[in-house]
């Protein structure tokens, strides 16, 4: 028996709107990964809400190549490869010019990465049981780190409710995921398995299961954007040492979301600037020449506060780790020049 196609709602924009068929979908509908995950699965957040510019998750590794056939045009769409682009194998920490010295401008600097680990279901299939253990393994991984890497981790099913709001407010904890996660199934059992790492002086960051297995991080509260790659490589280094990261040779790192892979990096700064927010125009064209992208204050779907922009970079896939930071720190280099002249 043939099945039936997904039903999109009116106004749905999605990219899996654009590519899945409906005889794709019916070549499809059966299929399921090693770990039992479906395309019915994978689509569920996209079908559920229409405003989703994506439209589906993979939840493991299996899924990108068992699910090639509708993934594969959405990578391409989104991160606007040709086809025999892949993966670039290139994270080596290397010095960068203070780009910032008076501290006028750029307020914090942070780089993150995803990662997921191989032989697990992803954050949107993974059971309790399986959650609760990788989240073992992952303990006893980040007690292996040194010196300025060293620190806590917390589980978040340890806390009391006031104090798990309260490192959320503070930008330490990650809140429970939004609709778009609810509806794929990554906030099954919250915040069973959940947690964060801190490093002695906060400045080395570990989310485990969020949207990925693992969100590494390092962060400065100024502009050390070569500081800050620096500590996140060799955070990762010595992660890497303990732990099998999931890998494709062409796509890179696997994550959850289709837009993540590759590098799966979104390095970034908050900076503030006065006179381009009135001047967005130049803001923007800038932002575009340097493969950058402007966020609110709080991230994606947020507004700017007190002339506060988000900047960061927009490729991950195609485009190796070092790129992205030189992407930034020259772009970053001509908008403060800019702010300057006007």
């Amino acid at each position: 028996m043939k099945a039936d196609p997904p039903r999109f709602p009116a106004g749905t924009t999605s990219l899996i709107k654009t590519y899945l068929t409906p005889d794709l979908f019916a070549s499809l509908a059966r299929v399921k990964t090693g770990t039992g995950f479906t395309l019915e699965a994978a689509i569920r957040s996209g079908i559920e809400n229409p405003d989703s510019s994506i439209g589906i998750y993979a939840g493991d590794s299996e899924s990108y190549t068992c699910f090639s056939r509708v993934l594969g045009p959405i990578i391409l769409d989104y991160h606007k490869i040709e086809p025999h682009q892949c993966h670039q194998e290139h994270m080596t920490p290397e010095t960068l010019a203070d780009l910032d010295p008076q501290r006028q401008y750029i307020r914090s600097t942070r780089i993150r990465v995803a990662r997921n680990l191989k032989g697990f279901p992803f954050c949107c299939h993974i059971r309790d049981n399986d959650r609760v253990r990788l989240e073992n393994h992952i303990m006893n991984a980040l007690e292996h780190l040194t010196g300025d890497l060293s620190g806590t981790y917390t589980r978040f099913s340890d806390l009391s409710p006031d104090a798990y709001d309260g490192m959320v407010e503070k930008k330490l904890a990650f809140p429970k995921g939004d609709r778009f996660q609810e509806s794929a199934g990554m906030n099954r059992d919250f915040p069973l398995g959940r947690g964060i790492f801190l490093s002695r002086d906060k400045e080395f960051r570990v989310w485990v299961n969020e949207e990925d297995h693992m969100r590494i991080m390092a962060v400065s509260p100024g502009p050390d954007l070569g500081g800050v790659f620096e500590r996140l490589c060799r955070g990762l280094d010595a992660l890497s040492s303990h732990l099998d990261f999931a890998f494709d040779d062409r796509l890179g790192f696997l994550s959850s979301c289709p837009t993540n892979i590759g590098t799966a990096m979104r390095a970034g700064v908050h900076i503030r600037l006065e006179k381009l927010e009135h001047h967005q125009d130049i803001l923007k064209d800038l932002v575009r020449r340097h493969h950058l992208q402007i966020r609110g204050t709080g991230g994606e779907k947020t507004a700017v506060e007190n002339a506060t922009f988000d900047i960061s970079n927009t490729r991950r896939l195609g485009i190796s780790a070092n790129q992205i930071v030189h992407h930034l720190h020259t772009g970053l280099s001509a908008i403060i020049t800019a702010e300057k002249s006007l």
